[in-house]
This record gives C-alpha cells, sequence and structure tokens, in this order.
C-alpha cells in the first residue's frame, strides 16, 4: 500500500469527488483519489445532463475533448394518467449556441474521462479499492483511511468524502447519520439503443440537438417520483425514481414501474424497437435543505450525494455535486495556504463559500417543497393528473354535447375527487413552497 502521507484524500469518483480531487491537484496539493469500481464510472451506466457553466469553472476547455452526446434543445415536462398526458415544451433555436448549456452525457465515460483531467493535475487515483472506515486520533479528528488492500492504512491531512448519498464511513465514525427512506429515491434506468437518424426522426432533431422529457403523474402509482427520458447520439436514456419510503409502504417494485411507464402510450413509440443494453438502479438524495447533514469536521468534509445536495425541484444534481466538490477543493487548498490545521474550525470555510453559493441559496429555497410533496403524494401524483387530463380530453373532444355540460361535468369531478377547500388548500401550499 502507498506508504507516503497527503495532503488530502478524496473517497469516490463520482462527478464531486472528481471535482475535489482536480482542484486540489491543479493547485498544487498531493491529492489520493480512492474508487471502489474498476475504473472511475464503472459503477455508473446511467444517462445524466450536464451543466456546462459548472464544468466550465472546473475545465474551461472541455468542449474540445469531453464525451458529449448531445446538447440540449427542448425541454419536455409530462403530467401522464394511464393512457395521456398534458405536456408544456420549450424549445428554442437559441441553444444552437456557440457553447450550449446543457448536455446529455453517458456517466461512465464522463467520470472516467473528468478523473483522467484530475491525473493530469497530479491527483493519484487508486481503482478496484475499498475504503472500509477513517483513522482517527485520540481525539477524534480524522486523519486518514483504512482500505482493502494489505498495509491499507494511508494518512492525510483531510479526507473528502464523496461516497454516494448512502455511503456508511462517516456513519460508521459517527460523523452523521444514515440518510432515512424518506430522504432519499430509488430510481432505476436502461439505455434503449437505435440508430442516430431513428432518434433525430422521432424527436425532430438535426445534428447533436437533444431532448429531455420529464413525466410526473399516475406513472408512480401514487408515490413521491418521476419519470425520465434523454435522447443520446445512438441511445436513449428510460427511468423512473420514487421515495424508498414509499416503495416500501406500497409493495411496488422499481422494475415494475419501469415496465409499465415504458409501455405507456406516450413513451411506447419513443423507444419501439430498441436494444436495451444496460439496466441498473441509483439512489438519489431527496431531503432537501432539511436533510443535509454536517458538512465538516476535524479532518473531513462532505459533497455531492453523500451531503444530501440534490435540488429534485429543478432536477439537479451533477451540478451541485461539481460545485460543492470544487468549492471544498477551494477551501482546503485556502486553509492549506496559510498553513493552518485541518481543524473544525477552519474547515468550517468550506460551509460559509458554500452557503455563498447558488447550490445552498436554491436548496434553502424550495426547503419546504420535499415535504409537501410526500404528504400529499396521492393528489399530486395520481387525483390531480388524473382530472388534469380527464378537463384537457373534455375540452378538445366535440361530440354535440353543449360545452356548458361538459364544464359542469369537470367542475363536478374535481368537486367529488376532493373538497373545493382542499384543492386550494393544495394549491396554496404548493405555491407558498415554490415562493
Amino acid at each position: 500500500m502507498i506508504e507516503e502521507r497527503f495532503d488530502a484524500i478524496v473517497v469516490g469518483a463520482g462527478m464531486a469527488g472528481n471535482a475535489a480531487a482536480l482542484t486540489m491537484a491543479k493547485r498544487g496539493l498531493k491529492v489520493l483519489q480512492i474508487e471502489r469500481g474498476e475504473y472511475p464510472g464503472s459503477k455508473n451506466v446511467q444517462g445524466a445532463i450536464l451543466y456546462a457553466d459548472m464544468l466550465e469553472k472546473l475545465v474551461p476547455d472541455f468542449r474540445e475533448d469531453a464525451p458529449l452526446e448531445r446538447h440540449l434543445v427542448e425541454q419536455r415536462f409530462w403530467m401522464m394518467d394511464g393512457k395521456s398526458h398534458t405536456g408544456l415544451h420549450h424549445r428554442s433555436d437559441d441553444f444552437n449556441e456557440e457553447k450550449p448549456n446543457r448536455y446529455t452525457i453517458i456517466r461512465a465515460q464522463f467520470d472516467k474521462w473528468l478523473s483522467s483531467r484530475a491525473q493530469e493535475a497530479g491527483a493519484v487515483v487508486l481503482c478496484e479499492t475499498t475504503v472500509k472506515e477513517l483513522v482517527q486520533d485520540a481525539y477524534g479528528k480524522v486523519i486518514g483511511v483504512i482500505t482493502d488492500r494489505d498495509g491499507g492504512e494511508v494518512h492525510a491531512d483531510v479526507v473528502v468524502l464523496a461516497e454516494g448519498v448512502n455511503g456508511l464511513l462517516g456513519t460508521k465514525a459517527s460523523l452523521r447519520e444514515r440518510p432515512t427512506p424518506d430522504n432519499v429515491a430509488l430510481a432505476v434506468k436502461e439505455m434503449h439503443f437505435l440508430p442516430r437518424e431513428t432518434i433525430e426522426a422521432r424527436f425532430n432533431l438535426k445534428g447533436d440537438e437533444g431532448v429531455v422529457i420529464e413525466a410526473a403523474g399516475t406513472i408512480s402509482a401514487g408515490m413521491t417520483g418521476m419519470g425520465f427520458l434523454y435522447t443520446n447520439k445512438e441511445s436513449i436514456s428510460i427511468g423512473i425514481g420514487c421515495l424508498v419510503a414509499d416503495f416500501q409502504k406500497s409493495g411496488e417494485t422499481p422494475y415494475d414501474l419501469l415496465d409499465r411507464f415504458k409501455k405507456h402510450p406516450s413513451i411506447a413509440p419513443l423507444i419501439e424497437g430498441s436494444e436495451v443494453k444496460e439496466y441498473a438502479g441509483h439512489l438519489i438524495p431527496e431531503g432537501g435543505y432539511n436533510a443535509i447533514p454536517q458538512l465538516y469536521g476535524d479532518g473531513w468534509v462532505v459533497v455531492g450525494d453523500a451531503a444530501q445536495l440534490n435540488n429534485a425541484m429543478h432536477r439537479e444534481g451533477s451540478n451541485l455535486a461539481m460545485t460543492s466538490g470544487r468549492i471544498a477543493g477551494e477551501a482546503i487548498f485556502q486553509v492549506k495556504s496559510r498553513k493552518d490545521p485541518m481543524t473544525k474550525q477552519n474547515l468550517a470555510l468550506y460551509k460559509k463559500m458554500l452557503d455563498d453559493s447558488f447550490v445552498i441559496k436554491d436548496l434553502k429555497k424550495y426547503k419546504d417543497m420535499p415535504g409537501l410533496l410526500h404528504i400529499q403524494s396521492q393528489n399530486f401524483f395520481l387525483t390531480y393528473p388524473q382530472l388534469v387530463n380527464k378537463a384537457l380530453q373534455n375540452f378538445v373532444r366535440v361530440d354535440g354535447t353543449p360545452k356548458i355540460e361538459k364544464e359542469k361535468t369537470t367542475i363536478k369531478s374535481f368537486v367529488s375527487a376532493r373538497s373545493w377547500g382542499g384543492l386550494f388548500g393544495d394549491a396554496f401550499r404548493f405555491a407558498r413552497a415554490w415562493r
């Protein structure tokens, strides 16, 4: 095992871990990054959305060689019932700009590429290695890690925990609580391969243009969750995720939920004839601001999904992960450059810098939203989608029935399904949480 001492050890090679390792290595710190997979990204088969602004702060020239799939020119939001959907679409040629704002990526390829940039900057990356526990001195300060390799104890001034939402190192060392089932979602995803020209024809695309569909409604069987579909160059990423607590209560299985989503009349034609080559499950932090754990302590900081940094309302995760990793690296460098020890007091700089960024400001703004959607999940993900789609179908169907009668039928449906007081109450609470 490596015997030298490091300035920092980063546990994990996902978005947050790679960002932290790259930031510190570029500034001359001696960094060891430990990844349990065969290579960085090997555990991430799913597709994702990449936000260019956050990556540019790490790698300004990333567009030259990063493994990007498609730049997004259209966003679709669907409210679905069993046979239909009501949608809001936004498509703009402005997104065909010289430096596009959002891209679809395949994580296995992207994480490997971003890790290579950290290695080029000087970081030492050790793969196929599991960190079993943190090493603490007599006063509880983290001073290194113990791995599953022979003589696997390695020391450093600070350890960056980028181990994902279900990482056990911090919990095992009593540094933070393990996330509860109502703060974590389980998403299942598949990669459906199709010829490039087929994808472009079905989604009205040209060149490297891409589309994202995000859907909510009865597809989650009354549970708090969403479905999604991303277009890649020669594949489509499709999946659905719901709170772990809801899966426990309902008895629904993730695979059955995904299977029904794929068979929905609005989705099935988009993936018809595709070849499924990859299937995976992934835990996603969904608790928002109120679920953020202690982010720093004596000799350690926590970043990305392990820190519950995910904006569920705007479906943003990778940008928060990269930003938190970068800020952690910058804070550690500042402490190191002052030749100060990596104490809890000094590492509080990371929390201050994160509080001043969009990450915490956005999460704090929507801090009440996760709880509202969980408590009112039957209304928001079952009752209201059914009513909205039924109302729209009545509106566009012409069958000789007077419009006044159709309006009465629609109003009666809303009243019978839920009292007006309850309906307006939910609308008020939703608007207040959105404020």
